[in-house]
């Protein structure tokens, strides 16, 4: 495909193009609450964009990460209601989604387990241990709480929602580590091909250890988002489609499944595209039912494209990559 024609630059004129179709077709859709809360609504998304794109770009996937997300958002605000610092709850729940990643880390590196099937059962694991002994309760709510904390998600700076804030930080920290960092060259080395880069002294095992933690934790980042935004945070949201949304924005923003491809900015091109035509089917009260058809078909079309772009090899099958 040629250059002009990339997948990220196809995915913007069409989300540009949706962007002019709604201005013109829908009522409201250019107002300035409803383009914040556009933008707002998809910073969450957005951020979990950022890790499973970590992820995927080291020929990996992490289906865990919207197990990893609620639980240890629902525990940290437990220990917060329930009378500790919250600098003491966050170092808590710190612990407990590196704990996590290190898990999901090792079972791929070295138990070998395809990347798909060990995020897949830990994601189970998380979820279920967090319901036995760490948020019993679905919906877990902040009932105190520091104005700092809370402002988070629910807070503004010059107008702009601090959720948008939090997404551009993390994406643009993302950014300089896959650019710049000698462990972000790693991770691209492994995906691109995992061979080569044990030969060239890539430290490949530990480097999947460390790529799975930096996933959790931006998980907790984007719960964190999502707690202050709307004041607590349900645990069967574990649950929910919201993990095949994730990989929608990835895949669709141009990022290939066959691993070392892509960047950041491919995340955000998906998640405006994906953002616009949430925002616009809400507008049109589209049913819950109808717009996860468009949104699967959408996701179908978006791995068959990435199939063309980015043939996958023999060794990307033997790693388990979907």
């Amino acid at each position: 495909m040629a250059h002009g024609l990339s997948q990220e630059r196809i995915v913007l004129m069409i989300a540009t193009g949706l962007f002019i179709l709604f201005s013109v077709t829908l009522n409201g859709f250019l107002s300035a609450d409803n383009l914040l809360s556009l933008v707002q609504n998809v910073s969450i998304l957005g951020i979990l964009g950022v890790g499973m794109a970590i992820a995927i770009i080291g020929r990996g996937i992490d289906l865990s990460i919207l197990s990893t997300m609620p639980v240890s958002v629902a525990w940290l605000l437990n220990l917060i209601n329930g009378g500790m610092p919250i600098w003491a709850a966050l170092l808590c729940a710190l612990a407990l989604v590196v704990v996590i990643g290190a898990i999901n880390g090792f079972l791929i590196a070295y138990v070998e387990i395809p990347a798909i099937f060990a995020t897949l059962a830990m994601g189970i694991v998380v979820y279920g241990f967090g319901k036995a002994y760490l948020a019993p309760i679905d919906a877990v709510y902040i009932t105190r709480t520091d104005a700092w904390f809370y402002s988070i998600g629910s807070g503004r700076v010059l107008g702009v929602p601090t959720p948008v804030i939090v997404f551009a930080l993390v994406a643009a920290a993302a950014y300089l580590f896959l650019r710049y960092a000698k462990l972000g060259r790693f991770i691209y080395g492994m995906g691109d091909n995992p061979l080569t880069a044990r030969i060239t002294g890539i430290p490949v095992r530990p480097m999947m250890l460390v790529q799975y933690i930096i996933i959790s934790v931006i998980a907790l980042i984007a719960g964190i988002v999502m707690a202050t935004a709307l004041s607590g945070i349900n645990t069967r949201l574990a649950l929910s489609t919201m993990v095949y949304d994730v990989i929608l924005v990835v895949v669709l923003g141009g990022i290939g499944l066959s691993g070392g491809k892509g960047g950041i900015r491919n995340v955000v091109v998906g998640t405006l595209l994906i953002g616009i035509l949430l925002n616009g089917m809400t507008i049109m009260n589209l049913t819950y039912t109808v717009q996860s058809i468009l949104k699967s078909t959408i996701l179908l079309l978006a791995i068959v494209a990435d199939t063309l772009l980015n043939p996958r090899d023999e060794q990307t099958a033997q790693h388990g990559d979907i």
